[in-house]
């Protein structure tokens, strides 16, 4: 859908930086961050809302999101947890009408900077923010295969 911020992101024509990319998914840090690592994650086939999207390909993404979350508790961000939103249509305040996880880093008392985060949605370091999380991708599929061997 050419119309579409996330299907031009995933076509190559429009800039974001990238976290993951696989043949199904597509993981990129948001242009608006509530807290530093604040990443999205969209299936890469567009779907405007649940109603469109594909229960497996749903699966797909959260399972994705679930692993994201994980791997920024073992990153240098310091995250202690996780949000993981998905904003369903219009009434539910979705402003991209492309399915798309929202996975918000969170540390223990950050009740006040995350509150702010929604009023300055500030961009961090994009770089070394990416790259923190990769290493936290890293580091979980090192703990991975150490549990299987």
């Amino acid at each position: 859908m050419s119309g579409c911020i996330f299907c031009r992101i995933v076509a190559g024509s429009a800039p974001a930086t990238k976290i993951h990319e696989d043949d199904i998914l597509m993981a990129f840090l948001d242009i608006r961050p509530i807290t530093r690592g604040h990443t999205l994650i969209i299936p890469k086939w567009h779907a405007t809302d649940l109603d469109d999207l594909n229960p497996a390909l749903g699966a797909q993404l959260f399972a994705f999101g679930h692993r994201l979350a994980k791997s920024m508790r073992r990153s240098d961000l310091g995250a202690d947890g996780a949000n993981l939103v998905l904003n369903d249509g219009k009434a539910a305040f979705q402003t991209v009408h492309h399915v798309h996880l929202h996975v918000v880093p969170r540390q223990k008392g950050d009740t006040f900077t995350f509150a702010k985060g929604f009023v300055t949605r500030r961009p961090h370091n994009r770089e070394t923010t990416a790259a923190a999380i990769r290493a936290g991708l890293d580091r979980l599929a090192a703990e991975e295969r150490e549990t299987t061997a």
